[in-house]
Order: structure tokens, then sequence, then C-alpha cells
């Protein structure tokens, strides 16, 4: 709540969209400072959280299931793949539906986008290297003659 009244207090008016890992509390935060911001949980962290409750010969078949839900064309569909997973794995790991339906507007945000840009909003992988990137170049103390030569990165 700090950071983004940080934000708000050096000038961000709004925030289109928020995407996040599943840090308890943050999307409820963003939404009280920029109560118009779309929150979209990272796809890809939900997966990996979940991979570590099941048994490691039903790992590629639940991951191939839950796939079918976030590659789908539309929410509707996604939902829609949602419940054909909750029927065939509820059984035997009941939390993952429950997961995914109970977060399903957070995770669903996306599918308002065009497919192109659905892939940068459902992992971090992009952004995580363009950070990792800039680090590596900055580490580099050399390579800037000033302070300031940064920041025209």
């Amino acid at each position: 709540m700090g950071v983004l009244t940080e934000l708000k207090n050096r000038g961000v008016q709004d925030i289109l969209i928020a995407c996040m890992d599943g840090l308890s509390g943050f999307p409820e935060a963003v939404r009280s400072i920029n109560p118009n911001t779309r929150v979209q949980l990272y796809i890809i962290h939900m997966v990996r959280n979940l991979t570590k409750i099941f048994s490691y010969k039903n790992l590629k078949k639940v991951c191939a299931d839950l796939k079918t839900i976030y590659t789908a064309n539309t929410e509707e569909a996604g939902y829609d793949a949602l419940e054909d997973f909750g029927k065939r794995w509820n059984d035997k790991y009941p939390m993952i539906y429950k997961s995914w339906e109970q977060r399903w507007g957070d995770l669903s945000e996306f599918f308002k986008y065009l497919s192109e840009i659905r892939r940068a909003i459902f992992t971090t992988n992009a952004i995580e290297s363009l950070f990792y990137r800039l680090l590596k170049v900055a580490k580099n103390k050399s390579t800037f003659s000033t302070d300031d030569a940064i920041m025209s990165l």
C-alpha cells in the first residue's frame, strides 16, 4: 500500500492493468488506490505453485489440462475448460479447481486482449529478462561515464 501511495504522490494518475503474482492483499491494495485498475494474476505462477501439490506421475496430465484453460480463445471457453478440469481432477486435487475458481476474476483479465499481448501478461519472463539485462549492464560501472548516464537507458 505504501509503494502504491508513493507512486500516486509522484504523479501516477491511473494504472490500466496490474500484473502480479499471488501476493496476499496486493490486488485489494491496488484497487483501493486506483479503483479502475484491472488486475491479472500471473498464470504461470499459479501453475508453478500448484505443481507442488500433485504427484509427479500426474504432472504432465494436470499441466496439459490447465493449459487448455489459459490458452482458450475466449473467457467463456476458458471457464468451460476450468469446469472440465474440475470434473476430471476434483477427486484427487479439489484445491486446484477451488483456487482457480475463487480467483477467476483476476485470472481471466487477459482474455480481453489480443493473443499476442496475452503471452506477455500471463508470465513475468519477458519483464524479468529485461530487468536482468538492464541490471547486468548497470553493474558494469565502466560502461557509464557519469552517474546520470544510466538514466539515458
